[in-house]
């Protein structure tokens, strides 16, 4: 195994380990077979890495099967992470990140009432609100074909290290976002139909005054609102594609769709939005640093324009 994918593989077992002391201290039941399950594919795909890196090299393949085993493995355990963490979360702000929102001009009953009224163009951003998940896949088989192959096990570095910034913010001020701050003019709430809506926002505020009892990876909400994982994936995604002839200007385009459908689509604080922007940059330079190392200076190569790439908070 390279460094950096030793480096992946600690991260989780780090992960993996304080969610097993979670569990024991606070009790929670999970789906063992759910999660057993998830435990095989991971290793089957590490096999996979492993086989293709040492017995029939395979470069590029070693390390798309490599990258895929970190994700699968690194989103169940952070979810799951997340989850446990609730009993010791601080005050919830979402209060005040809508004051943050209405003295930077922005309203979200308005924004949902404009996307009640412009049915295609609420149509176009839920769809690109829905891309996030398969662009990190796409751009993940994109990089592991490269030369360079390495580079797609940074940008999986730099996915994860963004999840944990967020995680430990929102650990230690929790919110859920604009939805469930505000109520809906009832006309307005029977034309408006985002990825997520009130309910999902109610759902979260009973999990968080309640505490977690059952985990199972097949009823994991996502939990943070500020600030915005969302976000932060898509900026992530934009700048390591910035030097991908043929990719950069389209992903750009779906991004910035995908930044805009955040407030709307994923009923997000405009500050949530904004917060990822800080939040993404220092997850790229934490993954360059790490890059900088010995035999990876190739992936510093690329992190570097990528930085250069993320625009300022």
């Amino acid at each position: 195994m390279t460094r950096l994918e030793r480096l992946l593989l600690l991260l989780v077992l780090a992960l993996v380990a304080a969610d097993i002391a979670g569990i024991l201290a606070l009790g929670v039941r999970i789906d063992g077979p759910a999660y057993g399950g998830i435990a095989l594919l991971v290793a089957a795909l590490l096999a996979g890495a492993v086989f293709y890196r040492t017995v029939r090299p395979a470069p590029p393949l070693a390390a798309m099967l490599a990258g895929c085993a970190f994700l699968c493995a690194f989103s169940a355990a952070g979810a799951m992470l997340n989850y446990l963490l609730l009993p010791v979360t601080g005050p919830r702000i979402d209060v005040m990140l809508a004051a943050f929102d209405r003295a930077l001009g922005f309203s979200w009953p308005m924004a949902a009432a404009w996307a009640a009224d412009h049915r295609l163009a609420s149509a176009i951003l839920l769809l690109a609100y829905g891309t996030m998940l398969p662009q990190v896949a796409l751009l993940l088989l994109v990089l592991a074909r490269r030369p360079e192959n390495q580079r797609a096990l940074g940008f999986c570095l730099a996915i994860a290290l963004g999840a944990l910034f967020c995680i430990a913010i929102w650990t230690l001020r929790p919110s859920f976002g604009a939805f469930s701050v505000y109520g809906l003019d009832p006309a307005v709430a029977a034309r408006f139909h985002p990825a997520l809506g009130p309910d999902y926002a109610r759902d979260l505020a009973t999990l968080l005054a309640q505490g977690p009892s059952f985990i199972s990876p097949g009823a994991v909400k996502g939990l943070i609102g500020f600030p915005s994982y969302h976000a932060v994936m898509a900026l992530i995604v934009t700048c390591f594609a910035w030097n991908l002839r043929g990719l950069r200007w389209p992903v750009l385009a779906l991004n910035l769709l995908v930044l805009l459908s955040a407030p709307v689509e994923g009923g997000h604080h405009l500050v949530d939005v904004l917060a990822a922007f800080p939040v993404a940059w220092a997850a790229l330079a934490l993954a360059r640093r790490v890059a900088a190392q010995p035999r990876t200076q190739d992936l510093a190569d690329e992190i570097q324009p990528a930085n250069a790439a993320l625009p300022a908070a």
